[in-house]
Formats: structure tokens, sequence, C-alpha cells
């Protein structure tokens, strides 16, 4: 291909049309650089672009700024909202795709990599417990599974009630100063599981990790949207939940090994693991006061201090932020939400069937997860095959959570594809359910329960879903800490399902887990139906409004959020 440069006048006003015939005629020229001046009544500057296929070009024609009003009146919102990076904010500045492409790497290795790692040390101290109770835990406190149950479900209530006081204190504080101050605390708590003797202590640690974890993953996903825009970051997000497989075979491996250190220094296996493993959380949680910063143009401090980005890089990252979701502006990081901005939040109904969703797909995976180790020793394996035998279920999750969010953000589909889980699921829990071959086909029993343990993994498309359909910082920061509280009910039913009085074959769990996973079918297609008749409802009204009443609207209205008629709802 050979190169050509074109030079053109771009007038924000002119847009989407000027610009248009532009395009084409570029198109035509398979030209691979571009000279634009962009001019407008105050400022006037030029800038040379090297292009892939235009890129930078169509980036220019989708910039939401590009109308001098609506421009303005953002700038006004981020000036009033005291928005941290509302220096870096400029209607005007374009970038080349080679330089976004460079600057993404950056990001993943300084957000994308920290963020799996931290997240991975949530995952080694809240599910440590799985490889525990494989060597005797449960008979050395002297606990029954119906113990075992209420222990979890302990867990996840505290998880649960703290998930938007988390968001509250992050918010105020920042997430980087809070989240690894809460890594910290609960790999103390986890280390102090080792002492143990009794029922009463399992439950007291129960409570005491979940409530120091409850609101970590909604912390993280608010700090990783300061960087990524909302394809990179439901991407990004599927990371955080391979992560979560690839740690439960490390753990398995490493547990291993550690339950054989029963008796060293007087200790059971499982004690020396709760040591061994809040000991590596804890120096992750250490590292990560270094390896967070509080945004985009906040990077310079005593321990970075060059910082992570140039000048021209920190526009970049913000700018890129904003195009895509003009919303990410509306507050200052530091700034404390008020009980009518929660309320409002708390309130948005919107939201509520990505909420119910949340309450519901994930049930019989969360259940089949818990007692997954339990099971597979009531099928006369030994404590040592167990650990092997939860990896090949871990590796197929990695590959379906990989494949199906990759395949959404694809075809930009949220509801039809995510439908595909608990079609799988009703699948696999109803072969479970009428499996004749329970306890003497143990090989035939292990794939079943494997393969349903494999369930395709949507809770990234979910969160980045409800981050997306928030169209604001004050709800995002809630609506975040919602959808995971309505997950965390959802696994507190989870671990009441299997009983004591249903063992070995656990039928009535397995038949109420089958019309869970079938009820969540339907749900899906009227979360589908619900945002469809939403987005025609406003497109109707928008459509009906002349151009200057559409300008009127965005520089004079009270809507706010995802309320707004310019805002249509992802599905």
């Amino acid at each position: 291909m050979s190169a050509s440069s074109h030079s053109y006048e771009y007038n924000p006003q002119d847009v989407g049309e000027s610009f248009h015939d532009n395009e084409q005629s570029l198109r035509k020229d398979d030209g691979t650089k571009v000279n634009v001046k962009i001019t407008d009544s105050v400022v006037e500057s030029s800038y040379s672009l090297e292009l892939d296929d235009l890129e930078s070009a169509e980036a220019i024609e989708k910039n939401p700024f590009a109308d001098p009003s609506t421009a303005d009146y953002y700038a006004k919102l981020y000036d009033d909202a005291g928005y941290e990076s509302r220096k870096a904010y400029d209607p005007n500045f374009y970038w080349s795709k080679n330089e976004e492409k460079k600057l993404v790497w950056k990001l993943d290795f300084r957000c994308g990599l920290v963020a799996c790692i931290m997240f991975a040390s949530l995952q080694i101290d809240r599910g440590n417990l799985a490889q525990a109770v494989a060597d005797n835990m449960l008979s050395d406190l002297g606990m029954t599974t119906d113990d075992y149950n209420t222990g979890n479900q302990l867990f996840y209530v505290c998880f649960l009630v703290t998930e938007i006081p988390s968001q509250l204190i992050s918010k105020r504080l920042g997430p980087d100063r809070f989240i690894p101050l809460q890594m910290v605390l609960w790999s103390i708590v986890s280390m102090c599981q080792a002492t143990m003797n009794s029922k009463g202590g399992f439950f007291a640690t129960r409570c005491l990790i979940g409530m120091l974890e409850g609101g970590f993953i909604a912390d993280l996903v608010l700090w990783l949207s300061y960087f990524y825009n909302s394809k990179e970051l439901t991407i990004r997000l599927s990371w955080f939940w391979t992560t979560l497989s690839v740690v439960q075979i490390c753990t398995a491996l490493l547990a291993f090994a550690i339950l054989r250190m029963r008796g060293i220094g007087g200790l059971e296996g499982w004690k020396w693991l709760f040591l061994i493993e809040g000991a590596i959380t804890f120096l992750i949680g250490v590292s990560s006061f270094y390896w967070m910063v509080p945004s985009a143009v906040q990077t310079r401090n005593w321990m970075h201090p060059k910082g992570w980005f140039n000048e021209r890089e920190e526009k970049i990252v913000v700018n890129r932020v904003l195009r895509d979701d003009p919303s990410k502006g509306d507050m200052h990081n530091r700034q404390t939400l008020t009980p009518k901005m929660i309320w409002r939040a708390l309130s948005d109904y919107d939201l509520w069937p990505i909420y119910a969703v949340g309450l519901l797909l994930y049930i019989p995976n969360d259940t089949i997860q818990s007692y997954l180790t339990l099971n597979l020793k009531q099928l006369h394996f030994s404590r040592f095959d167990v650990q092997l035998l939860t990896i090949p279920p871990y590796v197929l999750q990695i590959v379906f959570l990989l494949m199906i969010t990759w395949f959404s953000e694809y075809v930009q589909e949220r509801c039809f594809v995510c439908i595909i889980s608990p079609v799988w699921a009703t699948i696999f829990m109803g072969l479970i359910r009428w499996w004749k071959g329970s306890m003497h086909d143990v090989w035939g029993t292990y794939a079943l329960v494997m393969l349903m343990y494999a369930q395709p993994y949507v809770h990234a498309i979910c969160v980045s879903w409800v981050s997306r359909n928030s169209n604001s910082i004050r709800t995002r920061a809630i609506s975040s800490a919602m959808y995971n509280m309505f997950v965390q009910l959802g696994s507190i039913c989870a671990n009441q399902v299997y009983r004591q009085d249903d063992m070995p074959y656990y039928h009535r769990g397995n038949m109420q887990l089958f019309c869970i996973s079938l009820g969540a079918i339907p749900l899906f297609l009227l979360t589908k139906f619900y945002y469809v008749t939403r987005n025609k409802k406003k497109l109707k009204i928008w459509s009906n409004m002349s151009k200057e009443e559409q300008v009127e609207y965005i520089n004079t209205t009270t809507d706010q959020g995802n309320k707004r008629l310019d805002f249509l709802f992802d599905h």
C-alpha cells in the first residue's frame, strides 16, 4: 500500500456531514496518513495522524463532543463536579490507532495484570476452605456439613451487608488506598484461621473475612473503569474470573503439597494451608499500595516519581474513556456519596433486571462449587486425588469464560449470549438429577459434575453490563455493589440447597437446582424485552424533537444518568 497525505478542514459543527464526505474519498485513496486541521471560533490546531484503515478518522466522526454545545455542556459538568482529570479533557484532541494500541498494552500491564493479581488474593483466601474440608477439617472441629453450610452462609451475609458501606468508604478514600487496606486486613484474619479449634471459631473467622472482603470486587471494577472503555472493561473482567479458575488450579496443586504437612509442628494440614496462603495474600496486599494510583492524571508520587504516563498519554487515556462514556467525569474520584445520591442509585429500577439475573443465575454453580471436594470424597476418592480431580473443570471453565465473553463483545449482544449459561446448566443439572449411576459409576458421576461446573460463566459480561447501563459515576459505584449483593444473596441460597438429610444423592437439592436453572432462561428473555421496550420509548421521544430542542434538552434537562433521553440501554 502506497502512503499518501490528505489535508482537509474539519469543523466540529459539520461532523455529521462534511467530514462524512471527506471520509468516503479517503477510503477510496487507500491512504495511510491524514493531516487533520481542527478549527473553531476559539482554537486552531493541527495534528498529523498515522492511520490504519482510517481508525482515527472514524474516531473523529464518533466523537460525542464534536458538537460545540455538547462539548461546552460536559466541560461545565466536569468543572462543577471537580473532576480530577478535567485538565486533560479536550474535545479537539486526537491520536492515532498505533498510539492507542501501545497505551492499552501499558494499561494492561499497569492495571489489568495488577487487578488480576489482587483478585487472585481474594480467591485464595475465600476459596481455600474447599481444600481445607478435604483434609478432615470438619471432623477435627467437630462439625457437620450443615455447620459447614452455616459458616458459608455467614460469610456471604457479612460479605453482602458490607458491600455498600465498603463502596462509600472506597469512594471517599479512593480505591487505591482502601483496596490494599482491605487485602492486608483479611489476610491477617485468614492466617488466624490456623488457631481455630471449635465451631465458634470457624463461624467468627468466616464472618470477619466476609466483612473485610465485602465491596472488594465493586471497588476494583470502579478503579478499572477510570482507565478502560466499556468494551475493554468487559474483556478485562473476563480476565478476573479466568484468574479465579487459574487460582483454583494452582491452589489445588498447592494444597496437594501443603496438606501432606499434617503433623509438622503439631499442626493439621488444613492449618498450614491457612497460614501459608494467608501469608501469600498479605504480601500481595502490601504490594498493592505501590501498584495502585488514584487516576490517569495522578500517577506521580514518591513511589512513582516519573509517573506512569507523559502528558500526551494522560490526555489519550482520559479522552478515550470520556468519549466512550461522558458520564465518567461527573464526580471527583474522592467525592463522598450523599444519602440522596445513594437513594437515587438504589432506586434505579432500570438496573433491577440485571440484579435479578445475578440473584438466580449462579445458584446451581455455587452449590456445586461449595460441595465439589466433599462430593468427590463421597465417591471414595482419596483426599489427595480430590485436589487433582478439581483441576479439569477449572480448565474448562477458563476456556468457556473467555470464549463467551469475547463472543458477546464481538456480536455486541448480552441477553441472547448469556442465555447459553442457564441452558447449559439446565441440561446438566437434569442429567445429574436423573442419573442412575450416582455412586456405583464414579467416573460417570464425576464427568457430569465436571461438565456442570464448567458452565459458561457470564459474570464478567453482567458486571460490565451493569456498569454500562448506569451512565453515571454515582450510580455505577452503587450499582456494582448492588449487583454483587444480589449475587451474594444467591450464594446464601446456594449454601442451603444440599442438606444433611438429603445425603448422599441430594435428589431434592438437585431437583431444586434444575428448576432454578430452568427459571433463569425466561428471565433473560424478559430482560431483553424490558430494555428493548425502554429504548423504543426513548427513541420515539428523541426523534420527535428538533435539532434545537435536542441541544436545549442536553443543556437544561434535569434527567440524570440512564434516565436521559440521549442514553440507550445496552442489552
